[in-house]
Parts: C-alpha cells; sequence; structure tokens
C-alpha cells in the first residue's frame, strides 16, 4: 500500500539519522577523550621538557584544547556520514565570522591584542605590573581579559587592549628592583655623619644589592634637608619589597637616634618685634 510504504520509508529515514547521530556522538567521545587525556598531557610534557614560559605554555594548551574538539566534531561527522555538514557549517561559520566583526569590534581587537601579549615573552604570570596609576600581580592570562590580582586583594579582568595601548611598567622584568628612603634632618645636623649612617644600613641588610652601589643624595631644601637612601634588591616581589623597606626605615631610625640626629623636627625660630594690646574704638553716634 502507498501510505504504508511511504511511513516506512519515513521511519527509515528517521532510523538512518539517529544511527548516524549514534555514530558520530561515539565517535566524537572517543576522539575527544583521545585528545583530551593523551594528547594534552603529552603536549604539557613536551612545552614542561623545553622549558616553555608559564603564559605562552597556557596560550598554546588553550588552543590545543579547542583544536581538540574541532578535530572530534570533524572526524565524527566524517565517519557518521554526514561530511556534507561541513561545508554547510563552514559558510554558517564565515557568514557567522562576518557578521560578529562588525557587530563585535571590541571583542576581536581584545582577542587580536591577546595574541600578542600571550605570545610576548616580557609579559607573564606573576610578573609586578603598573598601568593607568593602577598596579597588581598577573594572575592569569587570557585572550580576551588578563586578569590582575591588585594589592588591595581585589581580582580586576582588564581587558587586552587596553594593556596594549598603554603603557605597561612591569616592574620585575629585569630581576632587580630600585627602592628609595626619604629622611628629613636639621641643618645643624652633620650631614656627612647622616649619610654614612644611611649608606651603612643599607650595606648591611642582607637582602640589599652589592651592584648597583646603594647612593646616598641630598634632594631637598626646605625648613629641613631630605636626604634620600636609595637601593636595589634582588628577585623583587611586592611582599619582599614592603619587608625590605620597613626593616630598613626601622634600623635607619634607630641608628641615627643613637647619633643624636634629630630626624625632620624643626627648631625653635626667633620671633622679632613687640607684642601690644590693640583696643578697639567704637565710632561717635551721628549728630541729630
Amino acid at each position: 500500500m502507498p501510505g504504508l510504504t511511504s511511513l516506512d520509508e519515513l521511519f527509515g529515514a528517521y532510523l538512518s539519522l539517529l544511527d548516524n547521530f549514534g555514530t558520530f556522538l561515539v565517535t566524537f567521545a572517543l576522539v575527544y577523550a583521545g585528545g583530551r587525556f593523551g594528547g594534552l598531557p603529552l603536549l604539557g610534557l613536551a612545552l614542561d621538557y623545553r622549558g616553555t614560559e608559564r603564559t605562552l605554555q597556557e596560550g598554546i594548551e588553550r588552543l590545543a584544547a579547542a583544536g581538540v574538539i574541532a578535530v572530534a566534531v570533524a572526524v565524527g561527522l566524517w565517519v557518521a556520514g554526514l561530511e556534507f555538514l561541513l561545508d554547510r557549517m563552514a559558510i554558517l561559520v564565515a557568514g557567522a565570522t562576518v557578521a560578529l566583526g562588525f557587530a563585535a569590534q571590541d571583542v576581536v581587537g581584545n582577542l587580536v591584542s591577546g595574541v600578542f601579549i600571550v605570545t610576548d615573552p616580557t609579559f607573564n604570570i606573576g610578573d609586578w605590573i603598573r598601568w593607568n596609576d593602577r598596579e597588581g600581580v598577573i594572575r592569569d592570562i587570557r585572550f580576551r581579559s588578563t586578569r590582575v590580582r591588585t594589592f588591595d586583594d581585589e581580582v580586576i579582568a582588564v581587558p587586552n587592549s587596553e594593556l596594549t595601548a598603554n603603557a605597561v611598567t612591569n616592574i620585575v622584568l629585569n630581576g632587580r628592583l630600585r627602592l628609595t628612603v626619604p629622611v628629613r634632618v636639621d641643618y645643624d645636623d652633620d650631614l656627612d655623619a647622616v649619610a654614612r649612617i644611611l649608606a651603612d644600613a643599607a650595606a648591611d641588610h642582607p637582602d640589599v644589592l652589592e651592584r648597583p652601589e646603594p647612593t646616598v643624595r641630598i634632594t631637598e631644601l626646605d625648613e629641613t634637608v631630605e636626604v634620600v637612601a636609595s637601593l636595589w634588591i634582588g628577585d623583587p616581589d611586592r611582599v619582599t619589597y614592603g619587608r625590605v623597606r620597613s626593616e630598613y626605615a626601622r634600623e635607619v631610625v634607630a641608628r641615627l637616634e643613637d647619633a643624636g640626629v634629630d630626624l625632620g623636627r624643626t627648631g625653635p625660630q626667633e620671633i622679632a618685634g613687640e607684642i601690644g594690646v590693640v583696643s578697639r574704638t567704637t565710632p561717635a553716634d551721628p549728630e541729630p
């Protein structure tokens, strides 16, 4: 009967489609599992063996993870006999890419900036950076944004385009960092002795580098004399910077006080003139 034949053909078509879909799922799962639990770990070991920078390594691993999914989809469709969908998907992806390119220019800009940041050997996870009057430590670099932990323990997702479009200072790039400690003393104090005390305190601190050599200079003459000590520390981070600066400042205060140096308290000033009483006169009432 024509009606039953049509139903049988329709039912057979659905069964064939379900069979193809099932084949696709099984193939996708096998290929994805092989890549996820076999290929990606091997890639990570290879990158570790080559000593690849952590930032670049994480970027490569993210790209590889996306590639595993794409390959699993392509192989699954091909094995299931649905490879014709790949051509249609390619057309759809191309059209969607053009449309999204106009609608999401900022996102595309961040992605392009992310590629430059990830591949930049001078910009790495764990670096202490400063940009646009803000600073913090890089915790993660993604292709759209970079996560920075500030010293108020806040995590900021900074768009990559903002970092590539502005000046960024990598404070720890050279493996050393200069810290300065200003001290104010009176004009009557022995400035040579003050400079010697500041230099000796820097030389005695175990975390202060011998090269570059610490320096002590007079930087300002006002009501008091400002003397600034400049010293360098190696392998710096925010914690080490704060600790060394505090320890050095405490040692300087103790040594200056032992030497009888007055730390910036201005001496008494002589006031010339006379002290008198000014009487307040009331204007006379106008005559009627």
